[in-house]
């Protein structure tokens, strides 16, 4: 699901990296959240803190909005710069090294955590460390899949899935061609896994990190580099791929 790209893609490779980077995003938003009280995936709370903030005259508050905020931008930008360095060296498998490259980073931080800082209380290190990897992320799987899977951007998700829900209501009184149809469907079944998958990221963040907050984020860093490794694989060994069937969109 990190190998192939754009038109190379099925419903079902964007349906698996949608939801398993989704829950991945929700829980470490939870986690950012619980450590200092701060987004590490939600770039619209994170604005809208820095607008309070600012208005209030909460200088401590405008900082550390700004800084989760560039971290985010910057993690989008490196993702960019991995992806585009990767083509030009002809990697196919770019996306699962930036994926890999997440996963390494969030084990670190969570080694950080462990040893020398307190899992909550008032360190920023850890969030501004989770908001560039939330940010490398969903420039990944934007990339890769289109534009069509964002993991960290539940309020664009939303939006597309009002905007999809209309559509097939509407088709109901202004018949489409049916292949439309079908893939108005499969967009709406794409869009309402994903938020639903960042809620239940969320739900096991919040129960993860209360109950071992010194060990929950070397957890989700192994999941985040298992959800690598196929990707990677899938190119060392090109010749494995070549004689399986492509997955189907059901």
């Amino acid at each position: 699901m990190l190998f192939l790209e754009k038109g190379s893609r099925s419903f079902l490779h964007d349906r698996q990296l949608g939801c398993s980077l989704a829950l991945v995003a929700g829980a470490v938003n939870v986690a950012g959240f619980l450590s200092v009280g701060s987004y590490c995936a939600n770039m619209t709370g994170n604005v809208t803190a820095f607008a309070i903030g600012l208005a209030q005259g909460q200088g401590a508050e405008v900082l550390t909005c700004i800084a989760l905020i560039a971290s985010f931008f910057l993690g989008a930008m490196m993702c960019t710069f991995l992806v585009n360095g990767g083509r030009r060296r002809g990697q196919k498998a770019i996306y699962a090294y930036s994926i890999l490259l997440e996963g390494l980073l969030l084990g670190t931080i969570g080694l950080v955590q462990l040893f020398w800082l307190p899992p909550s209380g008032h360190a920023i290190l850890p969030p501004l460390g989770l908001s560039f990897l939330m940010g490398l992320q969903n420039a990944t799987v934007t990339r890769i899949s289109g534009s069509v899977v964002r993991t960290t951007h539940v309020t664009g998700m939303i939006t597309d899935l009002g905007i999809e829900l209309a559509d097939w209501v509407d088709a109901f009184r202004h018949p489409v061609e049916p292949e439309k149809h079908a893939q108005t469907i499969l967009r709406i079944r794409l869009h309402s896994k994903i938020i639903a998958c960042f809620i239940g990221g969320g739900a096991v963040g919040a129960f993860g990190y209360t109950a071992w907050p010194r060990f929950f984020l070397m957890g989700v860093a192994c999941v985040v580099i298992a959800l690598a490794v196929p990707g990677i694989l899938a190119n060392a060994f090109p010749a494995s791929q070549d004689t399986k069937s492509p997955p189907s969109a059901g």
